[in-house]
Parts: C-alpha cells; sequence; structure tokens
C-alpha cells in the first residue's frame, strides 16, 4: 500500500503586515524539505507528521513524501507559496497512491483563498475522488465544509498549549488505518456557532476551554464516537468562517455524530461570556508587578506573539519596563534583522546605542511603528539555532536566525532576525540566559509559553501593550466575517 504523507501548516493573521512567501515556509533550512530531507528533518520528533510517518512505518505501507512545509503565523500566504506546496502534494497523488495523510493548520488564508486547507482538499479530491484521506488540524483552525467534506477523517489537538500535535496526527492516522482495513467506516458532522473565543481564554489548564476539550476526550475513551473535536478558532481572521466549530466522525451512525456535535456546541455557546477576555491597562499591570517581590514574574507581552502573526517588534511593554524602573529583567525578544547586525559589526563587549525594533507599520491597527532608542552592552552572539527540549515541539529545530543580546544594565534584550515564539526553555539557554535566576522575565506569548516555561512563574501578568495580537476587538476592523457574532455582536441566541 502506498501512502501520500506531507505537511502543510500556516495560521494566517489577516491583519498582520508580515509578508508570507515560499521562503517563510523552510524554518532551519535553506528550503523547504521535501522527500528524504522530511525524515531527516521530522523523524523522531513530537510533530504531526512524525506520527503519520511512524503509523506507515508499522503498518509496512510505502511511503511517499513530497513536501513538510511550516512557517510561523503572519499574513495571508502569497500564491506562489500556496501553489508550490499545494502543488506538490497533489502531484504526488496524482501519481498514483493508496491513501493521504496530512499535517494541516486549519487556519491558512491565501492571497486567492479563504480556505487553503479545503482549496488543497479539493484539487486532490479532482484527481483521486475516492482517495481516503486523514487530516490533523490545530486547534486554531477555522473550519470550513471544504475541510470537512474532502476527507475521510480528521482530527484537532485538544490542548493549548499544544502539546498532543503528535497525539492528533495519531488519532487521525490509526482511524484512518482501520477504515482501510475495513474496520471502521467514518462518517463524519460539523457545525460552528457565531462566536469569536479571545486566544487568552482559550487555553486549556484552565477556563471554559479545559471542560469542552475534557468532553471532547471522554466522547472518544468512552468510544461514543471515533472523533470528537471543539476548534475554538482563530479571531484574527477576517473571513467568513472564522471562530468556533465543532467536527465529530462515529463508526457509521450520522445521526449519533450530530446528536454529539450539538452537544459540543451548547456547551461552547454556554460559555460565550467566559470567553471574552478582560484587559487591564499597561501602567496598571507593571505597577503590580514592581510590587511582586517573592518569586518570578512572567510579564506577558501578548498584543504582539509571532506565534499569533505579530510583528514580534513592537516596543510598548519593553518601554513601559524601562520606564517603571523594573530590574533584573530578560526580554524576549525583539525582532529586529538590522539591529542584530549592528551588534554583530559591533562586536561582544561593546556598547552601543541603537534604536530598537519598531520597524514594521501595522496599518491594520493604525501604527507606524516606533523604535525605542536602548543603550546597553552586547553581551551574545549566536547563530540562534537550538532544538526544543519540549514538550511542545520536542525535538524540532528552531532558527531564530542570527541573534544578539544586548543588556542595559537592568533588562537583557533577545534580538533575533526571524520570528520565535519563546515557548521552550532552550530558547533562552541558546542565549545564554538562565530565566530561573531572573526576577522578571517579559515573552511575547499568549498561552504557548506555558508548555515549556509555566513551572518558572510565581506570577503572571497579561501586559497590553501593541500589535495585531490585539486581544481588544475594538481595534480590528472586520469586514468579511459573518454577522452578528459574540461579542463583536451582543446576541443571545445562535441561529
Amino acid at each position: 500500500m502506498k501512502i501520500v504523507v506531507a505537511m502543510m501548516k500556516h495560521e494566517t493573521n489577516t491583519f498582520s503586515p508580515v509578508p508570507t512567501p515560499l521562503a517563510r515556509f523552510t524554518r532551519g533550512s535553506t528550503e523547504v524539505p521535501r522527500g528524504e530531507e522530511i525524515a531527516k528533518a521530522f523523524g523522531g520528533t513530537s510533530s504531526g507528521i512524525a506520527a503519520f510517518m511512524e503509523i506507515c512505518g508499522e503498518e509496512g505501507w510505502d511511503m511517499v513524501t513530497p513536501i513538510a512545509a511550516n512557517a510561523w503565523p503572519s499574513g495571508p500566504v502569497e500564491d506562489e507559496a500556496f501553489e508550490t506546496i499545494a502543488g506538490a502534494i497533489v502531484a504526488a497523488v496524482e501519481e498514483g497512491c493508496d491513501a493521504a495523510m496530512l499535517d494541516l493548520h486549519g487556519a491558512m488564508v491565501t492571497q486567492s483563498f479563504e480556505d487553503g486547507e479545503g482549496e488543497l482538499l479539493r484539487r486532490i479530491r479532482a484527481v483521486a475522488p475516492n482517495l481516503p484521506i486523514a487530516v490533523g488540524l490545530d486547534m486554531h483552525c477555522n473550519l470550513y465544509s471544504g475541510i470537512v467534506d474532502n476527507c475521510t477523517i480528521l482530527a484537532g489537538y485538544q490542548t493549548y498549549p499544544h502539546v498532543d500535535t503528535r497525539a492528533t496526527a495519531e488519532r487521525s492516522g490509526r482511524i484512518l488505518a482501520r477504515a482501510l482495513k475495513g474496520e471502521v467506516s467514518p462518517v463524519m458532522a460539523w457545525g460552528n456557532r457565531p462566536m469569536l473565543p479571545h486566544i487568552m481564554e482559550q487555553g486549556t489548564t484552565s477556563g471554559p476551554n479545559l471542560a469542552l476539550q475534557e468532553r471532547c476526550r471522554e466522547i472518544e475513551a468512552s468510544g461514543e464516537a471515533l472523533m470528537a473535536t471543539l476548534f475554538t478558532g482563530f479571531p484574527h481572521a477576517d473571513i467568513s468562517q472564522a471562530g468556533l466549530s465543532v467536527a465529530v466522525a462515529t463508526d457509521g451512525d450520522q445521526t449519533r455524530a450530530e446528536t454529539l456535535r450539538d452537544e459540543l456546541l451548547a456547551m461552547a455557546w454556554a460559555e460565550r461570556e467566559t470567553f471574552v477576555y478582560k484587559i487591564e491597562l499597561l501602567a496598571d499591570s507593571l505597577s503590580r508587578a514592581k510590587a511582586m517581590d517573592d518569586g518570578l514574574v512572567i510579564l506577558l507581552d501578548h498584543y504582539d506573539n509571532a506565534a499569533s502573526g505579530g510583528t514580534m517588534d513592537t516596543m510598548t511593554v519593553l518601554s513601559g519596563i524601562l520606564e517603571a524602573g523594573l530590574e533584573d529583567v530578560a526580554a524576549f525578544a525583539i525582532h529586529d534583522p538590522a539591529a542584530v547586525q549592528e551588534m554583530i559589526a559591533a562586536g561582544v563587549g561593546a556598547d552601543i546605542t541603537l534604536d530598537l525594533g519598531g520597524k514594521i507599520a501595522m496599518p491594520s491597527i493604525g501604527e507606524a511603528g516606533t523604535p525605542l532608542r536602548v543603550s546597553g552592552r552586547v553581551t551574545r552572539l549566536t547563530d540562534g539555532r537550538f532544538r526544543n527540549k519540549g514538550p511542545m515541539g520536542t525535538g524540532v529545530l528552531m532558527d531564530m536566525g542570527p541573534t544578539a543580546v544586548i543588556d542595559t544594565g537592568k533588562v537583557e534584550i533577545v534580538v533575533i532576525s526571524k520570528h520565535q515564539e519563546p515557548n521552550d526553555i532552550n530558547a533562552f539557554y541558546a542565549v545564554g540566559i538562565d530565566p530561573w535566576q531572573k526576577r522578571y522575565v517579559m515573552i511575547k506569548s499568549r498561552v504557548h509559553w506555558r508548555a515549556g516555561l509555566g513551572e518558572l512563574a510565581k506570577h503572571v501578568v497579561d501586559c497590553a501593550g501593541t500589535g495585531v495580537c490585539t486581544s481588544d476587538y475594538s481595534q480590528l476592523t472586520f469586514n468579511n466575517v459573518r454577522r452578528p457574532i459574540y461579542p463583536l455582536d451582543l446576541i443571545n441566541e445562535p441561529d
């Protein structure tokens, strides 16, 4: 049996000014991995594509790996990039295969398509109408019928931080394996509710999403369904189907799938108010943080997170930290390739003054970008590469590009050339910083930091700064999302 195994992953923030060409999908290489390079890049890691490859190995199936493309979130994917990635996958299917296993995201928006994953699957169906297809998806998938209607089985993450990427692919892939053997006949039901849950309230360590995902796991563990997934959705996408959705698969029982789908949707709708994030003024947040002296304080610059499409170069929170006089701080990280080159030219040990960050305008929120003049000593220069310790993305190579650290005397600032969310302890160790020894750690993250750094925190202070990952929906203009939708519209009935 011959199986096509591939990856196409991008979470698109349509408000982000960060471009998404094909080069953004290289992630630690000079080219997007293809063929045998995919096993070298992802084999043995906790990625979804690694799980698919291992299932094929266990089953003794022949495997074709045309491409594994994965990029940090950013603006709409350029058409050339999508055509290259999708084209490689479709061509592999067209050459002939018995099934496909696809590690996708579910929130890819391209220059031409609102639903990039659905478009990929439609193209596969055009050349292989009856091909069995398993799909793994992110919890932040904005689900469209084009995805559900054109695959045999799908499954989405049930944890946020996403520490079950591999387990999700296993759930989907093993159901497909059973279907290929004639043991099950998956049928799926899906639906959504008009709600845009705030990212900051989507975590599964607490809050409304914890109980929802526990119910999904219970449904699967009890045998009520083959698969139950609740997608919280990605709200920073101005597209028609952005928001919360549910998909359920049963063994041939469509009515049962619909009943369970409706149960989960009703549970989610009942929690719509608790999915709304309450914002605190930055000055108040930093004042609270300054009074904390009994353990490490995490300062979340959550409006500017690379893993949600942020520029990662807004300086509002870092400027506030410096003005407030906080000391013994590590800040990760400012994306500013030009500043890194200035520090490389100066060399380790040099005292330097530079205009840091604020290089990228954000017209979607009316921000031109404001650099911050910073003086300090260059203490570290690295190539920016490290492998994740985990539990998120364990073993996967990360690439921050040329990286430098400038120490102002009170704040050690990591400056990077390629986007990298600080969700792994090795991001700090790679630049010679031990966050355990700090009083404050500022990170441009929202929820994923809890995977690798959560045990550090005695206190967590959310810092409302500036950026296209804003938790204030009033700063964003939604022209295409279906209306009415909660909380943009205060509606009491879902239909």
